[in-house]
């Protein structure tokens, strides 16, 4: 998946030529029913070809922590950038976080196995087109219920049912979100605040039976790279404590068992000029004819007025197409970006147009979207950087 070259006089991008994420074979939403295939929970199939099965796995989701940021810092990381080749005992590769890199779609895709189109999480902002307003899928406002809205049971669920002792470690601010309950839930929920508690009690949960599934998560590489920016000492110094994270639990694991260490998204730093950021709420050629946008400044879903839909199209292609891929709804669908199925109750929330993000820039709404407008790390298009995302194995 190599980046864009860039003309001097650059054509439209082509939306057929974005790089679609590699749905059943190699991306977020295959690595648990690989994993439980392996423990023979009935219905799952491996997808990762080269996952070889193991009594008991843990899944370590490092919010924000993407392949190339990992590659780029050796000396923070060591640890993990030990990981990226096939050393200890397992592999190290990357695969795709699905479309858009986003965490509530991610984890969405990571917990239930299905693909963004399936789930139905499919952005961090989509319309609801039962209430017409955009929701908010990572904070769950405005509030609609969660078994409506994403109805599929989690992997954790079905192995919890078929006698895996299952259990999911991360802050016990996330026991009782929605998110939780419909992308990770199954089994236990154990709250702890600190990372090497976290990492303690996923190594005693891991060892708890003879078949285990065990889910831990850190979320503040995340928040250090959107509020300072992936080349800030802040990110930096999360990255180093995370790393010793992984060889904390790495060192724990209990006799068959695997530990596999991924991510939601990667990142990547946009400056703060006029070029890079483009104000939605300030350009009268992008907001003619919207009524809505939504999901976040490198993957839009954009809601056309009734009518306006082609017209839309036409000028987002017109003022964004040599830097953005931009899709009308159901030719994005056609490619594949939301996977290989979209389900009937999904198509609605997904934009009359999609722009994806593939040069170094974003679309803010600084009157809507003030928070988000003001991060230096971004994340949420289909380019490497943001899109590959560690699956690093080790196995005791």
């Amino acid at each position: 998946m190599a980046q864009p070259a860039w003309p001097d006089d650059p054509e439209p991008l082509a939306p057929a030529t974005a790089p679609v994420p590699e749905y059943g074979t190699g991306s977020l939403a295959d690595l648990l029913p690989t994993l439980a295939a392996g423990m023979e929970v009935p219905g799952f199939e491996a997808r990762i070809a080269e996952l070889a099965p193991a009594d008991r796995n843990c899944v370590f989701l490092i919010d924000g922590l993407g392949w190339e940021q990992i590659r780029a810092h050796p000396a923070e990381a060591p640890y993990l950038h030990s990981l990226l080749g096939s050393s200890r005992g397992g592999t190290g590769r990357p695969v795709t976080a699905g479309f858009p890199a986003t965490t509530a779609t991610s984890l969405a895709s990571v917990g239930t196995g299905l693909t963004p189109g399936a789930h139905g999480l499919p952005g961090y902002t989509v319309r609801d087109p039962g209430t017409g307003a955009l929701m908010n899928q990572l904070r769950w406002k405005p509030w609609t219920s969660p078994q409506a809205w994403q109805p599929y049971p989690t992997v954790f669920q079905l192995a919890d049912a078929a006698g895996v002792h299952t259990a999911q470690v991360s802050s016990p601010t996330f026991q009782q979100t929605p998110l939780t309950q419909i992308a990770l839930s199954g089994g236990t929920f154990h709250g702890r605040l600190s990372g090497e508690e976290r990492m303690d009690l996923a190594a005693e949960q891991l060892a708890g039976g003879d078949r285990s599934l065990v889910y831990t998560y850190y979320s503040e590489v995340d928040g250090k790279g959107h509020r300072f920016g992936v080349d800030s000492d802040a990110w930096r110094g999360q990255l180093m404590y995370v790393d010793r994270l992984v060889q904390r639990l790495a060192e724990q694991l209990p006799p068959r068992a695997a530990l596999y260490v991924t991510a939601d998204h990667g990142m990547i730093d946009i400056p703060f000029d006029e070029e890079s950021r483009i104000d939605f709420d300030e350009d009268w050629e992008l907001s003619a004819g919207v009524a809505l946008l939504g999901g976040e400044g490198r993957a839009r879903h954009v809601y056309a007025v009734p009518g306006a839909e082609a017209d839309v199209l036409t000028c987002w292609r017109e003022v964004l197409g040599d830097r953005f891929w931009v899709a009308g709804r159901d030719e994005a669908l056609a490619l594949g970006w939301f996977g290989p199925e979209v389900d009937e109750r999904v198509y609605g929330r997904i934009g009359d147009v999609v722009a994806a993000a593939a040069d170094d820039v974003i679309i803010t709404a600084s009157a809507a979207e003030p928070h988000e407008s003001a991060m230096v790390g971004v994340h949420g298009s289909m380019t490497p950087v943001e899109q590959l995302v560690p699956l690093l194995e080790v196995r005791s």
